[in-house]
């Protein structure tokens, strides 16, 4: 309650609080059930009621009515009696309010809680009825039970979205699995509560937990003899169905008998109008089945039908295909023989030719040899010199050859690249050309033309005899007091825009007037052959983000230089500093550094 404001909260809220948290757990309910006198003091629907649930909401009483419920009532004053007025006191509590800070808590958290909370004591007063033997005793837990059920029932007729977590609670189920006349049809009366206030809740339970209630309640027709407990499962089966188209085929698929069963057992048991109604719910599914059925054996007969047809004209056709596959058969041997026939030859023709290339060479040794013997001993020197200068002759021809080749085929490459260059150039500069003679078409004011003199006097000429055919009216004072207030309007935002402009301008010459030092600098530094220590403190920072950015613009430029050509078609639209002072940080913020000369 640290975040809570005091004002304007009703005493009693506080002191009730008070005391709650200053009492022992036992007393806890006991205390809870002043709510109830707290509340009738409002009228149903008006604003100080929901003042009222409000105030109890932000105080925790209605976080503690969930929480006590979990006790055991049996050592608490009032017994079940209490924990039941205590189930009623929280439903009145939560329908009709609608928290607005804490609302996702109070919808996703407190609400599933407190049906929780309700359906495990609807469970321990279930099963104290059912072990009690007094007759008083057993009729006021018949009432307590009677009463956490109602609350239950008005708790998601208030918040109809815990319709869906009531019927999938495992709690709930297991109330509903009991063989006693009197607590099974009351659940069963909540069920139908449940289903009128949200028809569409059986569409968003899990198919699982309808299952699960379906067959319970089929249970309860078949192995019951009792009227109420017939009645009860009858109606409920009967509202299920009807809410719910799906789950009437669902009865006449998974409950084969369920119409012979209900006809003969519960006919004339004083509840004949609903069982009627189900009887021909049932009999529409049965009969759906049946025609469904139907359909299905007469597509299986047409199927079959068509599919010996098909089979009886495929055997018509089978001599047929027996020729054609032996015809094709033969066909592609015949010609996978003329493939290895031709394989064969070319082999016998490669190695004839072989044969005929070693021969030649065999003969050409002996020629030369032959011609060897004629020449004197002495003008053998002379002879090989001569040879050895002919294949060398013969070698560098070829290289020769093999050289101008290449750098052929590499000028034509280039000369291809330059005149794609030349085109992609040409290109961008009449795209460019275009947009800038738009851009100067839908601008047509700034471009500055000076007047001449002759030119000055026709406009004033013109002007005076306009204003002589057009005088000007006489103009309200209101009116002249409007027009002012809208210049002096129109004057203010041109002042802003021109502080704006003469910042920017101011920006721009201190940038200029930066790089011109630094080129001033760059230009006047001596060689790297005679730079000296006092020359290189000039052109380093010892600021560290300073020296790693120019690092990295540097090694920018060095990767730049290494482009390869098409990525350098576009150089001439690109400024010439946009590497280097792409990643140089403003003047601001430091001295320049120059990377090269750390390097």
């Amino acid at each position: 309650m640290g975040g809570i404001t005091t004002e304007n909260v009703d005493s009693r809220i506080l002191e009730l609080a008070s005391e709650i948290t200053e009492s022992s757990t036992d007393d806890v309910p006991v205390l809870l059930l002043r709510v109830k006198d707290i509340l009738k003091t409002a009228s149903a629907g008006s604003r100080e009621l929901k003042k009222l649930k409000d105030d109890l909401y932000n105080y925790n009483l209605v976080q503690y009515c969930v929480l006590v419920l979990k006790q055991d009532y049996s050592r608490v004053r009032g017994g079940w009696a209490t924990a039941a007025k205590l189930a009623d006191l929280l439903g009145n509590c939560c329908v009709g309010l609608d928290p607005k800070e804490d609302s996702k808590e109070f919808y996703t958290k407190l609400l599933p809680s407190a049906v929780l909370n309700l359906l495990v004591l609807g469970r321990r007063l279930q099963a104290r009825f059912i072990r009690s033997i007094k007759d008083e005793e057993k009729g006021e837990l018949f009432r307590s039970f009677r009463m956490v059920t109602d609350s239950i029932c008005w708790l998601f007729s208030g918040h109809i979205q815990l319709t869906e977590s009531v019927l999938q609670q495992e709690h709930f189920l297991q109330l509903l699995m009991t063989d006693d006349v009197e607590t099974g049809t009351v659940v069963m009366s909540m069920l139908q509560s449940n289903i009128r206030v949200n028809s569409t809740v059986l569409c968003q339970v899990e198919e699982k937990a309808l299952h699960a209630i379906l067959d319970e309640l089929v249970y309860k027709l078949s192995a019951s003899t009792n009227p109420v407990t017939g009645n009860a499962a009858t109606r409920s089966v009967l509202l299920m169905a009807e809410s719910n188209p799906d789950i009437v085929q669902l009865l006449g698929a998974r409950y084969k008998g369920l119409r012979a069963l209900l006809s003969k057992q519960w006919t004339g048991k004083g509840f004949g109008r609903e069982l009627g109604r189900l009887l021909d719910l049932l009999c529409s599914s049965s009969y759906q089945q049946t025609e469904m059925q139907r359909l299905h054996n007469a597509a299986c007969l047409i199927q079959a039908v068509w599919r010996g047809f098909l089979m009886r004209k495929r055997v018509k056709k089978l001599p047929g295909a027996v020729t054609s596959l032996q015809r094709s058969f033969r066909a592609k041997r015949e010609h996978e023989m003329i493939h290895l026939t031709r394989q064969k030859e070319e082999e016998n023709l490669r190695h004839q030719l072989q044969l005929q290339r070693l021969r030649a060479m065999r003969l050409f040794r002996e020629k030369q040899l032959t011609l060897l013997e004629l020449v004197h001993a002495g003008q053998m020197d002379k002879h090989i010199q001569e040879t050895q200068e002919k294949s060398v002759l013969v070698i560098q021809k070829q290289w020769r050859g093999h050289k101008a080749r290449r750098k052929f085929h590499q000028r034509k490459i280039l000369l291809r690249q330059y005149k794609a260059a030349v085109t992609i150039q040409r290109a961008a500069l009449r795209f460019l050309k275009k947009r800038r003679r738009i851009r100067d078409a839908l601008s047509p004011w700034e471009k500055k033309q000076d007047l001449t003199d002759e030119q000055r006097l026709q406009l004033q000429q013109r002007v005076d005899s306009h204003i002589q055919r057009n005088p000007a009216e006489q103009m309200s004072g209101e009116r002249s007091k409007e027009l002012h207030l809208q210049a002096q309007e129109k004057l203010g935002q041109y002042m802003l825009k021109r502080k704006v402009k003469q910042r920017a301008e101011q920006r721009r010459e201190a940038l200029l007037a930066q790089i011109n030092t630094d080129i001033n600098m760059l230009m006047g530094a001596p060689g790297l052959a005679e730079v000296s220590g006092k020359d290189l403190d000039m052109f380093t920072s010892r600021s560290v983000p300073v020296a790693a950015k120019a690092k990295q613009c540097h090694g920018t430029m060095l990767k730049a230089t290494r482009w390869p050509w098409w990525k350098k078609l576009g150089d001439e639209f690109i400024d010439e500093d946009d590497v280097l002072l792409s990643g140089i940080p403003d003047v601001d913020h430091g001295i320049l550094y120059i990377a090269g000369s750390k390097s």
